[in-house]
């Protein structure tokens, strides 16, 4: 308010993680006021967390550079006429070339990613699959194309670790935490619990976009003590863990996704990982050279900065009539899943908003964009129906069903209307798994995760002595 209108800012702050955050922080305040506003990057050469002091100083900088080639317009002006509609299949391609297979996985992932640049169509996604076949791999390789300022990854983090660790103090009310998640991409990496998800499940719920947490911490002296945290916004969150049994609290507010494990994936995935370890510097550099990929990264910040705000449904008759003919016997899950169809829908339509209708910072969704998302969806749509992770569906299609087949064919009409079908023990289990996947599964894992789980789901039942 002091500062007034009409003018031209330039703000530089330190060379640092702190510095590029407090100058955007005030960029953002000032640029409200109708200012045209610039921030400066100062040069690497000061070293980090140098400062103006140090550009005029010890680099006997100029104020010519200073305020030419070091400025850059805040927010930032990207040429939109360099893009052109978009389709899934090129999609594909372009994040096929660090990621294999794995198709529906990668347009999931990044228009989960991509959501976080909505005001509310953000969706949710848990990864739960076996340690080493790429579950945290697919969310971190789609997050390098994004700016790095809009993406938190985490590895392993307690409860109120997370809130310390992303919060701070809130300027207003002092003992309050302030946890601000909008626009943000946040990836648990390798989690080995979901605790956290509990304390998150009314953000991944999104039924506030506000909303009060109490978190209690250890003090030497004082014992508990109790601490007020807000969390604010609503990001895209990406949960990737090793551990297959998931509460179905959780499993309702995410998208359960597992990487493929077919051969054909791992052979290229080798040849990749070959590519890239024989000469990194050069395989850096022929990616950050490819052309659909540096124009996809440009994208992305493009449609960062045309700052959405709502995305709108032209045709909600047509999809509320294809998804409640899908299914025909509705859950209370369905309530949340038709959300996630919808925020698939809004996702598509973001990636090519400037091909969509548009009024101010709303934009509608076309015809293309639903049956784009009606393809992804009948791809995965059958696992979720089930709250199981795909890993684990595939695993009881490809091993346990097959061995149940191959075990109750050529048996006689008449001995198998006397005795009844015939069951598998863990053994047999165990045994076909090796044939199928050419490695042992942890004996621990299918009795106390895999098994429990596909009862639950009425896919097997199981005996005392089985």
């Amino acid at each position: 308010e002091k500062i007034g209108k009409g003018k031209k800012i330039y703000i530089c702050y330190d060379n640092d993680d702190a510095g590029r955050k407090g100058a955007e922080r005030t960029a953002k305040m000032v640029v409200n006021g109708g200012n045209e506003t610039y921030i400066i990057t100062l040069p690497q050469e000061i070293g980090e967390g140098g400062d103006i002091t140090d550009y005029l100083i010890k680099l006997n900088g100029n104020t010519d550079d200073l305020f030419g080639k070091y400025a850059k317009a805040y927010p930032e002006k990207i040429d939109a006429s360099q893009f052109k509609p978009l389709s899934s299949q090129e999609l594909v391609e372009i994040l096929g070339l660090t990621i294999k297979q794995d198709e529906e996985n990668k347009i999931v992932t990044f228009l989960c990613e991509l959501s976080a640049f909505t005001e509310n169509a953000q969706f949710n996604i848990s990864y739960n699959a076996p340690s080493a076949t790429g579950k945290s791999y697919i969310p971190t390789e789609i997050a390098r194309l994004f700016p790095e300022e809009d993406v938190l990854e985490i590895g392993y983090c307690s409860p109120t670790a997370f809130f310390h660790d992303v919060g701070e103090q809130d300027e207003k009310i002092k003992g309050r935490i302030l946890v601000d998640l909008s626009r943000k991409i946040l990836i648990f990496l390798d989690q080995p619990h979901t605790q956290l998800l509990e304390r998150l499940r009314p953000l991944l719920s999104h039924d506030k976009k506000e909303i009060s947490i109490k978190i209690t911490d250890k003090n030497q002296r004082q014992g508990l003590r109790t601490k007020n945290v807000v969390l604010r916004g609503f990001p895209s969150v990406i949960f990737c863990t090793a551990g297959l049994l998931i509460n179905e609290q959780e499993a309702t507010r995410f998208l359960l996704l597992s990487p493929e494990i077919n051969q054909e994936k791992l052979r290229e995935g080798i040849s990749e990982t070959i590519k890239k370890e024989a000469d990194n510097e050069s395989y850096k550099g022929w990616l950050e050279k490819n052309p659909e990929r540096k124009l996809l990264k440009e994208r992305i910040r493009a449609i960062e900065l045309e700052n959405i705000k709502e995305i709108k449904i032209t045709n909600p008759e047509k999809i509320k009539e294809r998804f409640l003919e899908a299914n025909k016997m509705l859950k209370p899950r369905h309530q949340r899943d038709i959300k996630r169809l919808l925020s698939l829908i809004k996702s598509f339509a973001l990636l090519n908003l400037w091909w969509r209708e548009r009024d101010g910072s709303t934009i509608a969704a076309n015809e293309n964009d639903t049956e784009q998302a009606f393809k992804i969806w009948d791809a995965i749509s059958v696992s979720q129906e089930l709250n199981l992770p795909p890993y684990i569906y595939n695993l009881y299609q490809e091993v346990i069903l097959k061995a149940w087949n191959e075990k109750n064919n050529n048996r006689s009409d008449g001995f198998e209307e006397i005795m009844g079908k015939l069951g598998l023990s863990r053994q047999e289990l165990l045994q076909k798994h090796f044939e199928v996947y050419g490695r042992m599964l942890d004996t621990n894992q299918l009795r106390q995760q895999i098994l429990p789980m596909l009862e639950t789901a009425g896919l097997i039942a199981r005996y005392p002595y089985n």
